[in-house]
C-alpha cells in the first residue's frame, strides 16, 4: 500500500517539478532535472502521508466508515483526477465556453467513479499492521459487535469471557465509557478510586488477552447526556448488544429494544447443576437463619443451606441433596447431612 502510494506520489511529484523547471528554468536542462528530482521526492513522501493524513480526518467524522476503505476513497479521487487531466487535454482545444465546462465536468465524473469504484473493491492488504485487537481504528464492526458499559469492565469477569472466543465479534469501547473509568480512577473516595484503577487494569488486560477484537470508538450521541442512555442510543443505531451487569441499564435497553448481554445471568446459567438425591462435599462456614442450619458455598458462589448442619461449622462434609431453588439472585440448594 505505501508502496503503491509512493510510487504516485513519485510521478506526480516528478511531472509538477519538470513543468515548474521548464516554466522558470526553460534554457537549462540541469535546473529542470534538479527540479523535477525534488518533486518527484517530495512526491514521493508527502503523498502518502496526505492520504492517510486525510483517512484518519475522515475516519473521525464518518465513524462506521473503516480507515482502509477512505484510504482506497482517496486513492481513486486522486486517479480519477489525474485521468481528466490527461484527458481534458484535447478537450481543451474546443471553443469557448466548451474548453471550460466539459473539463470540469469530466474532473467531476471521473474523480466520483474512481473514489467509488476503488472505494467498493476488496481492500488492499496492509503489512505490518497491529493486531486487529489492538487498533483503535480498524475496519467495520457494525454488522458484529458488542458494546461494553463501564460496570462490565470493572467487574472483571468480561476479561476471562473474552479468553475463551465465546463472544462473536469486535468488543466496543466508546470513548464516554473510557472517560468515565478515567474520572471514576481520579476521585477523591478511595473506594471510587480503587474501581475505577481496576476498570482501567482490566481494560489493559483484555487489550493483552482477549481473543475478540478490541476497539475504542470516539462514536458519540448528542441526544443523551448520561453514559448509559449514550449507550443505549448507540447501540440503538448501531443495531448490536450491551454487555453489562447493571440491573438498571438493563431494563432501560430492553425497554427501548436493545439486547443486553448480561455476566450475571450468563454466571447462573454456566453454575454447576445438583439434582435432589445427589452428594456433594461443601465447607460449613456460619450458621443459617433457621434453628440448626448450616451455611457453606460451592467454588462458584452458590450458598448451600444444610439441614442440622450447625454443629459441623468449619468442617468439610458430605451433604445429601434436598432441594434446588433458582431465585432473582441466583441459585440456593439445600440440603441435609449425609447419614
Amino acid at each position: 500500500m505505501i508502496r503503491i502510494l509512493g510510487a504516485l506520489g513519485l510521478i506526480l511529484g516528478g511531472a509538477i517539478g519538470w513543468q515548474v523547471g521548464t516554466f522558470f528554468f526553460s534554457q537549462g536542462v540541469s535546473f529542470v532535472a534538479i527540479t523535477t528530482g525534488a518533486g518527484g521526492v517530495l512526491g514521493a513522501v508527502f503523498l502518502p502521508w496526505a492520504l492517510r493524513a486525510g483517512a484518519r480526518w475522515l475516519g473521525h467524522k464518518f465513524q462506521l466508515v473503516p480507515q482502509i476503505r477512505l484510504e482506497a476513497m482517496l486513492i481513486g479521487l486522486f486517479l480519477g483526477l489525474a485521468a481528466a487531466a490527461f484527458l481534458s487535454l484535447p478537450l481543451s482545444l474546443l471553443p469557448s465556453p466548451w474548453r471550460m465546462i466539459l473539463p470540469c465536468m469530466l474532473a467531476l465524473t471521473l474523480a466520483y467513479v474512481g473514489a467509488l469504484s476503488l472505494q467498493m473493491a476488496p481492500p488492499f492488504p496492509r503489512s505490518g499492521s497491529q493486531p486487529r485487537h489492538l487498533q483503535t481504528e480498524g475496519e467495520g464492526y457494525k454488522d458484529k459487535g458488542v458494546l461494553l458499559d463501564t460496570s462490565v469492565i470493572i467487574d472483571g469477569r468480561i476479561a476471562d469471557i473474552s479468553r475463551t472466543g465465546f463472544i462473536d465479534g469486535t468488543m466496543l469501547i466508546p470513548r464516554f465509557v473510557l472517560n468515565e473509568l478515567q474520572h471514576i480512577a481520579d476521585s477523591a473516595d478511595i473506594l471510587r478510586r480503587n474501581r475505577g484503577r481496576r476498570g482501567l487494569d482490566m481494560l489493559n488486560r483484555l487489550q493483552k488477552e482477549s481473543i475478540a477484537p478490541i476497539r475504542i470508538t470516539h462514536m458519540d450521541t448528542d441526544e443523551a447526556q448520561e453514559v448509559d442512555s449514550k449507550l443505549v442510543v448507540l447501540a440503538r443505531e448501531l443495531k448490536c448488544p450491551i454487555i453489562t451487569n447493571d440491573y438498571n441499564l438493563n431494563r432501560v435497553a430492553e425497554l427501548q429494544g436493545v439486547t443486553v448481554l448480561n455476566i450475571n445471568e450468563l454466571a447462573n446459567a454456566v453454575k454447576s447443576l445438583f439434582l435432589p438425591g445427589e452428594s456433594l462435599q461443601v465447607s460449613i462456614i456460619q450458621e443459617g437463619k433457621e434453628a440448626g442450619q448450616g451455611v457453606g458455598y460451592l467454588d462458584d458462589g452458590t450458598m448451600v443451606v444444610i439441614e442440622e448442619g450447625r454443629r459441623h461449622i468449619g468442617r468439610t462434609i458430605e451433604v445429601v441433596v434436598t432441594k434446588v431453588l433458582q431465585t432473582a439472585a441466583g441459585r440456593m440448594i439445600f440440603a441435609r447431612v449425609e447419614s
